[in-house]
């Protein structure tokens, strides 16, 4: 390790335990977490084509190479047992059994909504993170422009090509992580170090909390009011909403 690694691993570690996050798991380049309340664990997902099952304390319990995929990001679909991946280096989402990591399929995206191309085939254009609420999956883009930058709402996973339904610009770049948690948006800008709360029936922010510098990449919500963070660099942070400043 380089001495300017070094002293940023260090202040990473200062400023995350300042607002009382401690490491839960060291995960290579971790992109995507979910929590899965049924099971009382975590899953997370890399960007090297891996994906870890891990206890609420932060032991790994099974890993599993899916293959040459980008995975950045993960959630639970509790009605069908499965797990939702987003895949940016080829704008699908691998459906996969949630006990045996089994691949059932692959889903494309259709990039285009009202004629115009929303997602490019590119890996610094595609998708970054996947949510689910009320029975809709959300997605986000990778952009580091504001007028570019969305979430997008598509229809379903049962055809060959899932469509882009509905999108909502939303004001901040490289979103990284998405979820929700008691109504609202969460989104994690990787750039700006943010988390944001968000309401997205009245499309408003509802408090943005400044986050250690690092490299946010997923984000998910336990039943106990804990956020995980799945950090690029290798690690799964664990915060408290209370000593975060979250307003529940």
């Amino acid at each position: 390790m380089s001495i300017s690694q070094f002293f940023s691993t260090l202040f990473l570690t200062v400023s995350s335990t300042f607002l009382g996050a401690n490491t839960l798991a060291q995960v290579p380049e971790a992109s995507g977490i979910c929590f899965i309340k049924e099971a009382e664990e975590l899953i997370v997902v890399n960007d090297e084509g891996w994906i870890y099952r891990l206890s609420m304390k932060g032991k790994i319990l099974e890993k599993k190479y899916l293959g040459k995929y980008d995975l950045e990001g993960v959630v639970y679909e509790q009605t069908s047992d499965t797990l939702l991946l987003a895949v940016e280096n080829t704008n699908s989402i691998l459906v996969v059994q949630a006990k045996s990591f089994a691949i059932l399929k692959e889903v494309k995206i259709d990039g285009f909504y009202n004629g115009e191309q929303l997602l490019k085939g590119s890996k610094k254009e595609g998708i970054e993170a996947i949510a689910l609420h009320e029975g809709k999956i959300y997605l986000s883009n990778q952009s580091h422009k504001k007028n570019n930058s969305f979430v997008f709402q598509i229809d379903t996973l049962q055809n060959a090509e899932a469509k882009i339904v509905q999108i909502m610009q939303h004001g901040y770049v490289d979103v990284a992580g998405l979820c929700f948690h008691n109504g609202f948006l969460y989104m994690t800008s990787d750039e700006k170090n943010l988390l944001i709360k968000y309401d997205l029936k009245n499309n408003k922010t509802i408090q943005e909390i400044k986050l250690p510098k690092s490299a946010q990449e997923g984000i998910c919500f336990d039943d106990k009011n804990n956020l995980y963070i799945a950090d690029d660099e290798g690690k799964i942070l664990k915060y408290t909403t209370k000593k975060l400043g979250l307003h529940e």
